[in-house]
């Protein structure tokens, strides 16, 4: 398999890039969060994932490790395509799908498109034990902060604002203060909103 691919990058778009190795073009599919990621020298450096199916080989690409070894655990679900965990991955960062599973937050992971209630339940049962014992306890450290944030995401929704703009918001808030409380999101949301 290959596990990735260093050289220069030739061609570059939110969905694709091509890196050139030794005279050699690799058509790699990337996440618009690794598409984010890239940097703007030349020389560049991917973690690859190589799937092979009856009539195809696709090439995909991620900035780092652990966004390539939750885009393998997410297209091991019945009903997990690579385009779906790609668009979840485009959607949301890699800790954010993390997290959205270890809380079972069904209402961030349906909010990726192409994703129902029934097929982010499954994501959640199917990963849930998994990333805990992959990734640790630490990834619940946050958990506190997420329920505040969740609850006042629900809050600001309730109160007509969009949610993709409140929770991008909320995100800045919980990173600057990861202890905000939900009154103290709420009204400094608010303020930003």
């Amino acid at each position: 398999m290959i596990t990735y691919l260093q050289g220069r990058l030739v061609q570059k778009n939110p969905t694709d890039v091509v890196i050139d190795c030794n005279g050699i073009g690799y058509l790699v599919h990337i996440s618009l969060h690794t598409f984010s990621q890239l940097p703007t020298t030349e020389n560049v450096k991917l973690f690859t994932y190589l799937l092979v199916k009856e009539d195809s080989h696709t090439l995909f690409g991620f900035a780092g490790i652990e966004e390539r070894e939750i885009f393998k655990l997410l297209i091991s679900v019945s009903g997990v395509g690579a385009s779906t965990a790609r668009t979840m991955l485009s959607s949301l960062s890699p800790d954010q799908v993390k997290d959205a599973i270890v809380n079972e937050g069904i209402a961030t992971i349906q909010s990726v498109k192409g994703i129902g209630v029934k097929t982010a339940q499954r994501v959640i049962l199917d990963l849930k034990d998994k990333i805990l014992k992959v990734y640790g306890l630490s990834t619940i450290s946050g958990t506190t902060s997420n329920t505040n944030k969740n609850e006042a995401l629900s809050a600001l929704e309730t109160l007509g604002f969009a949610r993709k703009q409140a929770e991008k918001v909320c995100d800045k808030i919980v990173q600057q203060d990861p202890g905000a409380s939900v009154e103290t999101i709420i009204k400094l949301a608010l303020k930003n909103l």
